[in-house]
């Protein structure tokens, strides 16, 4: 199939895009708008590839999305590009409008004008599959109280209102004009690739220099955690085979408070990083308690029986192994982070497109 991958330079758009290349049965476009969180040296060996292309477009520009569709003129659209850091919508919402809600109506706007033009039997295969989260339901009341697909919206922040209207606008694109629609929402993702500034790649490289590990509020807040090379088998999976107009939740039955997620980072870097920086006795010891943000939500948690009763998808991590394998991924990539780090991966990005 030829599939687009729009946010394929992002954390888990990279990972779909990783998948599907060692698959190699697919013709991809890597569709990226290259701002802060686009990474390509998140996908080693994709200019290498003869069936992957890259594309440098901003949603935000209807044309260039537009044109962009229209001359790969793909079988599927897997849609994850967006903002998508919590924090950042707070301090700047407008560019979490601009991208999530505009820029998803624009790349409809194209889909729907290359639905149109297609012939059988090319219309019953397409697909519009847009990846969304579970922040879109707002935070659950009591311990056992799971999200479900029918689970009203409820979004707390900035940037979960901006993705719960996107997710509003490509179902009434659906239902309206007929484009074949189908939704995941996720719960937060973890692994390899991930930009710094996220919960736990921030604790490992904080903890590796010898800085403090913020923990908001308390750390009583709890998430579903989901291994991120999980969560793309998941998504190749629901764009290929889901059932049109239909949401599938996906989740890491991983359900872990924020402080325990510090802890546990720092306890395997007790062990695959005994080597401490000067003045650190124990990595526990740099755990700082903040100020707690705005609206945060209290917990989340996925119901992802529906995935895997129809498509069969489990995950194959456990929040242990996963993290483990995320916390070695680290340590034996320095030279990515410290790229991300210096921002030398912006520079290099020029001359790659």
């Amino acid at each position: 199939m030829r599939i687009i991958v729009t946010g394929g330079a992002g954390f888990i758009g990279s990972a779909v895009v990783r998948q599907l290349i060692a698959d190699d049965e697919h013709e991809v476009l890597i569709f990226d708008a290259l701002t802060y969180a686009g990474n390509l040296d998140s996908i080693p060996g994709y200019d290498q590839h003869p069936k992957v292309r890259f594309a440098q477009v901003d949603l935000r520009d209807a044309e260039a999305t537009r044109q962009a569709v229209l001359d790969f003129a793909p079988d599927v659209i897997m849609h994850l590009a967006a903002e998508s850091h919590v924090d950042r919508s707070i301090d700047g919402p407008r560019a979490f409008l601009e991208t999530n809600v505009m820029g998803t109506f624009n790349l409809l706007q194209a889909a729907r004008e290359h639905f149109g033009r297609l012939g059988e039997p090319a219309r019953a295969r397409f697909r519009f599959h847009h990846v969304s989260t579970d922040e879109v339901y707002g935070d659950l009341e009591g311990a056992d109280s799971l999200f479900t697909e029918s689970t009203a919206y409820a979004p707390s922040s900035p940037y979960s209102a901006s993705k719960a209207a996107s997710d509003h606008l490509v179902r009434a694109w659906g239902r309206t004009y007929g484009l074949p629609v189908v939704v995941t929402n996720c719960s937060n993702n973890y692994g390899p690739y991930h930009f710094p500034e996220k919960l736990i790649p921030h604790m490992i490289l904080n903890a590796l220099a010898g800085r403090a590990l913020p923990v908001y509020g308390d750390g009583s807040q709890v998430r579903d955690w989901l291994y991120v090379e999980d969560h793309a088998r998941a998504l190749v999976l629901v764009a290929t085979q889901g059932q049109i107009g239909e949401t599938y939740n996906v989740g890491g039955h991983n359900e872990v408070k924020n402080l325990d997620v510090v802890r546990a980072v720092c306890t395997l870097l007790e062990e695959l990083a005994p080597e401490k920086p000067d003045g650190v006795e124990q990595y526990e010891d740099l755990i700082t308690f903040v100020k707690d943000r705005p609206g945060h939500d209290k917990r989340y948690a996925i119901d992802a029986a529906k995935i895997q009763r129809e498509l069969g998808w489990v995950p194959q991590e456990t929040f242990e192994t996963g993290l483990r394998k995320t916390v070695q991924w680290y340590l034996d990539n320095r030279e990515w982070w410290q790229r991300v780090l210096s921002g030398d991966y912006q520079l290099a990005r020029i001359g790659n497109v």
